[in-house]
């Protein structure tokens, strides 16, 4: 494997993960604070936390064995 390849699937497994879902959802919580702060001006800074406190119960419920 070529160190170029291999530097990107270290870069792709240490973001994404196991987790596709969360990552999508971080990427679009980072686009969506960006666009808040800068584009219309918002104090945008609880977005993130608020993100995080509501996908971590719903990452955690989906890798959980069902009863």
């Amino acid at each position: 494997m070529s160190k170029i390849k291999a530097f990107g699937m270290f870069w792709w497994d240490f973001i994404v993960g196991d987790d596709w879902l969360v990552a999508v959802a971080v990427v679009l919580g980072l686009a969506v604070t960006y666009l808040l702060a800068h584009g219309v001006g918002v104090a945008a800074w609880w977005l993130m936390p608020l993100l995080v406190t509501v996908l971590l119960p719903i990452s955690i419920r989906r890798l959980m064995p069902k009863r």
